[in-house]
Parts: structure tokens; sequence; C-alpha cells
């Protein structure tokens, strides 16, 4: 018999969960977003991604609640909600979890509370406050393992930069408003 494609039979939330931010791609298109990329131009160019695969994931995020998308004068953003913000620590754990079980050469990424200074515990926590800072709260910059030869789409040289604040947009151009919940 073969493998079922859905998880309708399921009686669980993380199967329900699933079905939504399961699929290929998806996590990662919800870490750019954290990032502060917005325009499909540049999560195309940043994933990699084909860009059918690009729009069905976005429609699937859209209709599901986790991302708005909105038309202004500059072009289409794509911009979490409350809803999509709620990913943030599934997200950062599961980034946690790779630095620490397959990345041969340590972090990648470091996150840092703007606030105190001071880089994140694996657990998301702040050594210095002792909250755990949602995204909005926290600087990302590279890593002693990451490698600058793999990428070099506008993302990635943006995120090279320095510290960056999440959820802010990473290029020096207007930008449309925040998060759709601001």
């Amino acid at each position: 018999m073969g493998l079922g494609r859905g998880y309708a039979a399921q009686d669980c939330s993380l199967a329900h969960a699933l079905e939504t931010i399961g699929e290929r791609w998806t996590l990662l298109v919800l870490r750019d977003c954290f990032y502060g990329v917005r325009q499909f131009k540049d999560f195309q160019a940043h994933l990699d991604i084909p860009r059918a695969v690009l729009a069905d994931r976005l429609k699937t995020l859209t209709a599901t609640g986790a991302l708005e998308r909105r038309e202004h004068s500059t072009g289409v953003y794509y911009l979490l909600t409350e809803q999509g913000m709620e990913l943030w620590p599934a997200i950062f754990s599961l980034a946690q979890w790779g630095e620490r079980w397959l990345s041969p050469h340590g972090s990648r990424r470091v996150f840092s509370h703007a606030d105190c200074d001071t880089d994140l515990e694996t657990t998301g926590r702040c050594p210095t406050c002792g909250t755990l800072p949602g995204p909005g709260e926290l600087l990302v910059r590279e890593g002693p393992g990451a490698d600058r030869t793999l990428r070099d789409d506008r993302v990635s040289a943006a995120l090279r930069r320095g510290p960056h604040r999440l959820l802010t947009n990473p290029f020096p151009e207007p930008d449309y408003a925040g998060t759709a919940g601001a």
C-alpha cells in the first residue's frame, strides 16, 4: 500500500500543523520572512526555489493566515501575521537543532537579544535578562560556521553586512510597513 499524501485521518494537532507548514520549502519561506524578506523576487533568489513552488507556498501561507499579502505601489509584499509570528520558537528550535547535530563547522547564524546585546542560549532565552525575546527584539549575524561562498543573492549579501534586526527589511530601499499585525 502506498504512502498517503495527507494527514486527514490523524487526530493530532501536530499532523494538522504539518498540513500547512510541513511542505518542503515552507519553513524556509517563513524563516526568510523573519529575516525581513517580503517580496517574491527576493524569496526566489535567496532560496533558489522554483517560481511555481514559491507561488504555491505563499498562497498556502496566505490562505491559512500565517502571512498577509499586501499590494503597494512598489510591489506586492508578504508580511507575517500574528499567527505567523507564533511560529518563531519552532523555527528557532529547528535551526538550533540543525546547528548542534548537522553543522560540522559551528553556527551559521547567531541570534542576540538587542536590548541586552547578549547572544541567546540554544533554548532562545537571553542569559542576561532571563527573558525569551520575540523575533522583533532579536539581531542576527553570521556565525563561525557561515560559508560566504555559498550564496551571492541580495538577501545573503544584506545578512552578511552585520547584525540585522529580525522582521526588518534588509534592503536600503523604501520599505512598506512591518508585520501585518503591527
